[in-house]
Order: structure tokens, then sequence, then C-alpha cells
């Protein structure tokens, strides 16, 4: 139906307007049927001029959406345990707000700082030089040392900008980096450091990671654990890492947080080879997750290792994701792949292989949590590359700055903190939907604490 706003329209315009209606409620059989409150009467024809009121007496004012929201993009994940980080690399600082974390759960710098400077920059010569203590502090949801339930602040300040490294990657766009995408998404961008795209970003997931690792572990005794698996060409061979009995002391006992030294070193050398050249490798990270709950995860669009798979892949220089026997369970046959069950002696249903990498139907099982991350290289490097001006020149760029010959070796507490977050969460959703009531104690396993605190009031 079309509306007039004013009384300038004559009453026969508006009529032959109605005449066109008439006509085509004629032809799709509306003009026969009764409206809404009209009597009935099975002979009675409706008059549809009837049904407009004179212009002169409508009214039209624009509609106003009281309730219209925008949500924030591309800063903000979870449901339960929800995590946004904000900041960038040459701002005064970044950090996190984490909201839905549980009260009364015992809470300090020290809990966040320990992956935070297996994050920082500076940390080995096989990293950036970038010197930052990242140090946090806690802000806010936090009172005489437990969790109050309310939004957690977490604030580092940056100390160590430079921002005249990125005078020529002001004008010149870095091939492979996200200079130009920002530019045709937003039309600007923070130019030193790389803003947003900056892997800066990511002290705001590692803190939280930090405390949604304290929850796992804390309630289910869940360790998560990753250690870097490949460096450019230098593969660990598998079965060489335990994955039952490996260790954070072992992934942390050298630079590159590879768990075996022999293969480290190699890794090592591979890095420092690139760097002394001004150029790049990537790798690859492998996380492990031990005593994770049964249960997690949902089935169709919320399947945990889909979860996991965007948390990761939203990482900076991610490129590839593969879970439990990835890609190589392509060559296999199902009756090669099918990881068959038994009952241990606890009377617990386990499968005697792990090629579902803990996950069957996209609901976690209770065995190892297991997958594997791609980085690239870093796109950053100080050789020189073809490239063009925000003004479509083509150019040469010599990039300068500080920035990591290979990402995986800092990029290891990030994966752990994304899977963390995405566990928690999942751990809550678990709780909220299947443990209201009773459980089915021949098929379900009761979500409890394995924890009594006698300090901490429950």
């Amino acid at each position: 139906m079309q509306v007039w706003r004013g009384k300038e329209q004559n009453a026969s315009t508006r009529y032959d307007r109605v005449d066109d209606h008439i006509t085509t409620y004629q032809k799709t059989g509306v003009a026969n049927k009764l409206f809404l409150g009209a009597p009935i009467n099975n002979n009675a024809s409706v008059d549809l001029h009837k049904l407009f009121s004179p212009p002169s007496l409508i009214s039209v004012r624009p509609r106003r959406f009281k309730n219209l929201q925008v949500q924030a993009a591309g800063s903000t994940y979870g449901n339960y345990f929800r995590v946004a980080t904000f900041g960038e690399s040459h701002g005064g600082g970044v950090g996190c707000i984490i909201d839905g974390c549980p009260p009364r759960m015992p809470l300090s710098e020290s809990d966040l700082q320990f992956d935070l400077d297996r994050r920082r920059p500076g940390q080995s010569r096989i990293t950036t030089p970038r010197k930052e203590t990242d140090t946090c502090k806690i802000l806010s949801g936090v009172a005489e040392g437990l969790t109050t339930g309310t939004p957690i602040h977490v604030f580092v300040p940056n100390t160590d900008q430079r921002g005249k490294d990125y005078t020529e990657m002001s004008v010149a766009y870095r091939p492979s980096h996200a200079d130009a995408t920002y530019d045709m998404k937003y039309g600007v961008r923070s130019v030193q450091g790389g803003g947003r795209s900056s892997a800066r970003e990511t002290i705001g997931r590692v803190a939280a990671g930090g405390v949604a690792k304290k929850i796992l572990k804390k309630f289910a005794g869940t360790e998560i654990l990753a250690y870097v698996s490949q460096v450019h060409k230098i593969v660990l061979s598998e079965g060489v890492v335990d994955h039952n009995s490996l260790t954070l002391d072992q992934i942390e006992s050298n630079i590159v947080r590879c768990p075996d030294p022999k293969y480290a070193e190699e890794m090592i050398a591979a890095i420092d080879a690139v760097r002394v050249q001004g150029d790049s490798v990537g790798g690859v990270i492998t996380c492990i997750v031990r005593n994770v709950p049964r249960g997690l995860g949902s089935p169709v669009f919320d399947k945990l290792e889909a979860e996991l798979a965007k948390a990761v892949i939203s990482l900076p220089a991610t490129k590839g994701f593969e879970f439990g026997s990835g890609f190589a369970g392509t060559f296999m046959t199902g009756s090669e792949h099918n990881d068959e069950f038994y009952t241990d002696e606890q009377g617990r249903i386990r499968t005697r292989t792990n090629r579902s990498g803990g996950i069957q139907g996209g609901i976690s099982n209770g065995e190892i949590i297991n997958m594997r991350v791609g980085f690239k290289p870093t796109s950053t490097i100080t050789k020189r590359q073809n490239t063009v001006t925000r003004d479509k020149i083509e150019t040469e760029l010599i990039a300068r700055g500080r920035h990591d010959p290979c990402v995986v070796p800092r990029a290891v507490p990030m994966v752990e903190a994304m899977v963390a977050l995405v566990l928690v969460d999942q751990l809550m959703a678990q709780y909220a939907q299947c443990h209201l009531f009773p459980v089915n104690q021949d098929l379900q396993e009761p979500l409890l604490p394995n924890f009594v605190s006698d300090n901490v009031p429950v």
C-alpha cells in the first residue's frame, strides 16, 4: 500500500492508485476473502475504497527503532564467558574485559603474568627485539583476592613504541599484511605498529586465557599444553612426543618451545638462518588438552572442533587447522580409522586409539583433544619487495621495525589461551543446559568440581 505525507495529493489521484490495488487484489483472490473483524456474509463483496481514509488525515513520521542495536564487530568472543579485547600496538596500552567469570575464585595478576611473559617480545634472539615487560594490572572484578562475578578489566601499557619505523609503511602496503585490507574495509587505519592487526592485540586474549585456564584446572583438572612441532622444513616426527606424559617444563626447556631437544636445536638454527637474511619462516603448533569433561560441544553448527577452529584461526598469521587424524585420515579406510571402544578398570567407556582427536559428533568424549595450527611466515621483512602505495603507484618497499623472524615460539601461549576460552565457554553451556536436573548416571558423568577450598566460601 502506498502512503502520502501531505494534502497535496487530490482524491482522484489517490483513488486511481486504489483502483490499481483493487485490480491486484482481485487477481490474487484477496478481494473475495474476509478481513479480520468483518461480518460473516458469504454474498458480500468487499469495497476496498472504504478501507482507505482521506489523504488529508494521514500523518506519517519516520519510524524510530528504540531497541535497534549494532553489535561491535570482531573484538568479542564467547557466549557465557565473554571476552572483548581492546588497544593497538602503538597506542597507550592493550588489554581485555572478561564478563561471566564465576565469583569467589582466587585470582591475582600473577595468575595471568606467567603466560604473558611467555608471549612477550624480546625474550630471545629468535623473537622480535621490541622490549616490553607486558606487566598486567587488574583494574576491576576482583576484591580481596577473589573474583566478584562482575566484569574483570585487565590492562597492559605499551612502553616501547617507535612510530618513526613506520614512515615508509604509512605510504606503501606491506605484501601479505593487513595494511591494504584494513584500508579497503574502513577507509582509514592506524599505521604505527599495524594497529589492531598487530599480534600485540593477543595480549588481551592471553590474559583472559589465563583466567579460563585456572577455571578449567580447578573445576575439572583440565590441562592445556601447546608446543612447536614444525619450523619451516624441520618437522617433529610423529610419536616423538608422548601426549600422556608431556609436561610444561619440557616445552619451556628451550627458546623455540619444542619438547624434543634435538629437533629444537634444528628449529632454532632454521630461524637464525633467515633472521640474519632479513627474511622469515612459518611453522606448526600442536596443542593437546587432557582431562576434558565429557559432553562439551553441541551438534550441527556449534560442534566443539568447529568452535576450536574458529578460535585458533582468528589468531594473527594462522593459515591452517587440523584436528585428530586431520588430512592424513583421508588415506585410511573406515576399519583403519575407527576408534574402537572398550571399558577400562574404572568402568568408564574409552577408545583404544584416538584418531577422532577426543571429539566425536562435535562432542568431547573424554579422550585427549589434539589439534595442529599452521602459521605463515611473518609478513614484515627487511628484504626489498614490490608493492603499491595508497595512491596506487607501484613501488618497492624495505620494511623497517622490529618483527619476529618466526611467530610460532611466541604463539604457543596464544593457542593455549584460545583453546581455554572455547572450553570454559562450552563447560558453562553444558552445565547450564544438561546439568540443571539429575543426570542419567547410566550414561552421563556429573559435572562436579574436583576441589574443595577451606578458605573460599562455597
